[in-house]
């Protein structure tokens, strides 16, 4: 009998073992799978809005990756830099300028020593254009504009915040390069967008008379050819593009390699960037 009972107790252990290790095996699958359903989340500049989806989706095409997959936040460049430094969870950081993802490879690199420091790259050049829905363009140029802005007192333009946004700051330089802009702030006719997509907004809501804009908003809407002018890329400071990858997301990696891709540049270039040298 007693050992009828040793055997029935020895058995039991067997099984209450086997059952704590399939429960392991069970947890730790679960919490596999959660990582791997995080989606990727991305800080993008304001201007990426009509290229970045059809980036997203050929790469997510490629890679049987869900919508759900990858999370997407459109700002000015200056806010979403401001968010990452308070402690926003994003994995890549897509700027406008160059300025602020250099600024957070510092950032990173002296609190965190330890951690891998990925270094930023250079994804697109943008292209400034004016853009206006109430007054053609076709037959401006460079030198005629500044008369049309001049003769024209009542004309608003608008630009993006040279202070957070890439694109505005070029504006305003370009303004400048012209003697148009102290002018033209003191008569109170620059209005300051937040970011190039307000800015975009004001000019194609006739909210406003000219809107300095991205060359890319234009293409994606089609513009008409009388509606805009792109002005030459020696006119103004070059819209250099960086991002960064600001986690130790591998999908991060991956995409920001996309980015760079032949295939990725392609869209950029369809979209009216210019190529990144």
């Amino acid at each position: 009998m007693g050992k009828l009972a040793l055997s029935a107790s020895t058995g039991l252990l067997v099984l209450l073992s086997a059952c704590t290790q399939e429960s392991s095996i069970n947890i730790g699958s679960a919490a596999n799978a959660s990582e791997t359903t995080q989606p990727l989340r991305i800080a993008a500049a304001a201007n990426l809005s009509d290229v970045l989806p059809s980036i997203i989706d050929a790469y997510q095409a490629d890679n049987n990756l869900t919508e759900s997959d990858i999370e997407v936040t459109y700002s000015s460049s200056g806010k979403l830099y401001a968010q990452i430094i308070s402690g926003a969870p994003y994995d890549i950081f897509l700027s406008a300028n160059q300025e602020f993802p250099a600024k957070l490879a510092k950032e990173k690199e002296g609190s965190h020593p330890n951690e891998i420091t990925y270094p930023p790259f250079t994804y697109a050049q943008g292209q400034l254009a004016l853009y206006s829905v109430t007054k053609s363009l076709n037959e401006l140029n460079i030198e005629s504009l500044a008369d049309a802005f001049t003769n024209d007192a009542n004309a608003k333009i608008t630009i993006a915040n040279p202070e957070l946004a890439p694109y505005g700051a070029s504006a305003r330089t370009f303004l400048e390069s012209q003697s148009l802009y102290e002018s033209l702030s003191k008569q109170k006719r620059v209005i300051q967008a937040e970011n190039i997509s307000q800015a975009f907004q004001y000019a194609h809501t006739a909210s406003v008379d000219y809107g300095f804009v991205a060359q890319s908003q234009l293409i994606a809407i089609k513009a008409k050819p009388e509606q805009f002018m792109t002005l030459n890329p020696d006119s103004y400071p070059a819209i250099l593009q960086d991002g960064i990858v600001i986690s130790d997301s591998d999908m991060a990696v991956d995409f920001t390699d996309y980015l760079r891709s032949t295939a990725g540049q392609q869209h950029f270039l369809q979209a009216g960037y210019l190529p990144v040298q």
